[in-house]
């Protein structure tokens, strides 16, 4: 599986695509033997992505 960078930044994209994006990275990322190099840039995507859900998570919270 190879998950393409969304056409949209992260921060725009609908809850539905973030997790699709999240799994597939997460697929991905388990597919991938360590020491790849694109592993490095896949974290770094996946890390970009919980980032993103965690903050919309702490803004339901706070408005309610």
């Amino acid at each position: 599986m190879r998950p393409d960078k969304p056409r949209h930044p992260v921060h725009a994209l609908t809850t539905y695509e973030l997790r699709r994006y999240r799994r597939a990275l997460e697929h991905s990322l388990k597919a991938i033997p360590a020491g790849v190099p694109v592993r490095e840039l896949l974290h770094a995507r996946l890390a970009e992505v919980l980032a993103e859900e965690e903050c919309r998570a702490r803004l339901q919270v706070a408005c309610g």
